[in-house]
């Protein structure tokens, strides 16, 4: 079985989740008594994704980067969906910060992408979860060390989420997150804030309304690029069966409440549409900070 996050989401600290590797992908079988007779392909359908970014209104540039791609492979025996979705905040008040998160975004998608593909596609078709989590985290390590490298002083926040088949996968450093909202759209965040603030509300130290306005808020424990070695969250889970998944920075989050966000995609049915809504009502509460966001619609 997979270790769902949707269901139960464990707050796991550094390291990677320990399901096992499965999930072997459905086939149709030739029919090999009939050349006549026609094998039906397997009914797949692309993520219908919307992606937006904004400065905001208090910011004179754009810290943020992303990354989204959704793609399908059918053949007479295979069905199979792919999407890699990434946000990444470069850290303000540190050097560098916009093109932290961009040599971050580059540097992951430039390692996961070529890990997934090589030598062939079909090797894609047999990755499991061990397999998945090892190519996500030597992504992490790669940006990690991209920003050492270019952008000195710099550092950055990154949510990566890989989705093969029935397979989701997240890399996750910092405070960007990942959601699922349900059928009903209910929020589920998925990831963990590396945040000093979460981790005094984790505590009980402090509760989550004085959490939302602590001054402390944006100070982060654990971003790509900011110390020696990097000590990223890697997990994964089955795909929900309905419902969408959101990766955004903090932008969006820290200032739109998760049920506005699920009331404006529950109501909305085309993905950008949403996202341009999402982008407006952060901007409309103020815009404090750089905003990006990308929703992934679950087919079904």
């Amino acid at each position: 079985m997979l270790n769902n996050l949707f269901d139960e989401h464990d707050e796991r600290e550094g390291g990677e989740s320990q399901s096992p590797a499965s999930s072997e992908l459905p086939t149709q079988p030739h029919n090999t008594g009939n050349m006549e007779a026609k094998t039906q392909p397997p009914s797949i359908e692309p993520f219908q994704i919307g992606i937006g970014s904004s400065i905001g209104m208090q910011r004179d540039h754009n810290e943020d980067s992303l990354f989204a791609m959704s793609t399908i492979m059918v053949s007479d025996r295979v069905g199979i969906s792919m999407g890699f979705f990434i946000v990444a905040d470069g850290m303000g008040g540190h050097a560098h910060g916009e093109k932290a998160s961009e040599l971050a975004v580059q540097a992951m998608v430039s390692s996961v992408i070529p890990d997934l593909t090589s030598p062939a596609l079909g090797l894609v078709m047999a990755l499991g979860e061990q397999q998945l989590r090892e190519i996500m985290s030597k992504g992490i390590n790669s940006a990690h060390k991209s920003i050492q490298e270019n952008a000195a002083g710099g550092g950055s926040t990154l949510t990566g989420l890989f989705i093969l088949d029935k397979i989701v996968t997240i890399a996750h450093i910092g405070d960007s997150r990942a959601y699922h909202f349900d059928g009903a759209n209910t929020p589920r965040v998925l990831t963990t804030d590396h945040s000093l603030v979460k981790r005094l509300e984790d505590l009980g130290q402090i509760t989550p309304d004085e959490a939302a306005i602590h001054p402390q808020r944006n100070v982060l424990y654990r971003a790509l690029g900011q110390v020696e070695q990097v000590d990223a969250d890697i997990m994964s889970s089955g795909l929900p069966s309905s419902g969408h998944l959101v990766v955004c920075s903090d932008g969006l989050w820290g200032v739109v409440p998760d049920q506005e966000i699920s009331r404006i995609i529950s109501r909305t049915a085309d993905p950008q549409e949403a996202s341009k809504l999402l982008l407006a009502a952060a901007n409309a509460a103020g815009g404090p900070d750089n905003i990006s966001v990308i929703i992934i619609q679950i087919p079904g």
